[in-house]
């Protein structure tokens, strides 16, 4: 069986371009004990991906090299299994790569059973019902200790993990503030999810007066999607004993080598603020909740699962690049087929 692949051909500078991918074809081996084998029908396309491009090994997940496959999150249906816990025609998820086929295996940190709900689009188990919506809830929850009452800080509110966390927070209790980069997208977070308040970042000549302006007590909790500049400007806008749930930094992802300073860190401790990073897959005892209750809430209408979706696998290079140049709202995902229903 030969599966397509998009593999690393050169490693990017900067916002990856085309030629940093190569489409090739490769050999379906043979299950081991333990494994499955599923044919992808949906990628997740995650801006932290763009680290591992990198030759570094200072990340949470080692570099993809030269010629290896592109990291990220699939979802398939089983068609072989050597697994008792899958059966064919059931729905793996698992962290594997941008290809055609993958085998999941016992050791993957990510693998799943999905029992996917027959009204609920195939694209939302990767995005709002997935890792991003899931990374959201837990980060929420847990990290940040949110509390009906809250006010609650959202960085790259428009994006996979933002646009599912603001919401979330507006429907449990929380005044919820968004930080975006374009009036389209603050419009979307007002206006469609129907958050509180919007910033955005590029059009305020004065970054600080416009958080103090929403929060004008302090945020008790701010999630931080994007580091640099904006969580610089958060930190003495924290309340006393506020929480920072650190969650990505995508102002670094394409100049690791120059981050941008953080010169407020002296706000931690003026404001007696906790700041924590987490990784959601450390956090599976709460994945029954998180999949439960979100999607109890997309079935309802109360959250709205924000989808960026493009068809076929020779296209996964071009959606990546347009996630790390900034011009996507909500979830980025490829289906492999036209036949994969979307939102």
């Amino acid at each position: 069986m030969l599966n397509r692949q998009i593999v690393l051909a050169s490693r990017p500078h900067g916002v990856p371009v085309p030629e940093n991918f190569r489409l090739v074809e490769a050999q379906v081996r043979e299950l081991e004990e333990g494994e499955i084998l599923i044919q992808n029908e949906v990628f997740a396309i995650d801006p932290a991906v763009r680290g591992m491009l990198d030759d570094r090994d200072d990340s949470y997940l080692p570099a993809t090299p030269i010629g290896g496959i592109i990291p990220t999150m699939v979802l398939g249906r089983v068609i072989q299994s050597r697994n008792p816990g899958f059966k064919e025609g059931d729905y793996g998820r698992g962290f594997v790569g941008w290809e055609e086929y993958s085998i999941l295996n016992p050791g993957n940190f990510a693998i799943e059973n999905v029992h996917v709900d027959p009204g609920v689009p195939l694209t939302a188990y990767m995005g709002a019902l997935g890792w991003s919506g899931i990374t959201a809830y837990v980060g929420l929850k847990r990290i940040g200790e949110m509390q009906a009452g809250d006010t609650v800080v959202m960085s790259a509110a428009a994006g996979a993990v933002g646009s599912v966390g603001c919401q979330v927070a507006k429907l449990s209790g929380c005044r919820s503030v968004g930080i975006v980069g374009s009036k389209d997208k603050a419009e979307l977070v007002t206006g469609t999810f129907g958050i509180d308040a919007a910033i955005d970042y590029r059009a305020e000549p004065d970054l600080d007066a416009a958080i103090k302006a929403a929060c004008p007590d302090g945020a008790n909790v701010y999630f931080d999607n994007v580091g640099g500049l904006i969580l610089d400007t958060m930190l003495p806008n924290m309340a006393a004993f506020g929480r920072i749930v650190t969650c990505g930094m995508m102002a670094n992802y394409n100049n690791h080598d120059e981050p941008y300073p953080i010169r407020n860190l002296w706000q931690v401790l003026v404001n007696r603020v906790t700041m924590r990073g987490f990784l959601a897959y450390e956090h599976l005892d709460m994945l029954e909740e998180a999949e439960a209750q979100l999607g109890e809430w997309i079935r309802s209408g109360a959250l709205i699962a924000q989808e960026n979706v493009t068809t076929g696998i020779e296209n996964a290079p071009s959606a990546f690049i347009n996630l790390m140049s900034g011009v996507t709202t909500g979830k980025t995902v490829v289906r492999l087929n036209e036949g994969v229903t979307t939102l």
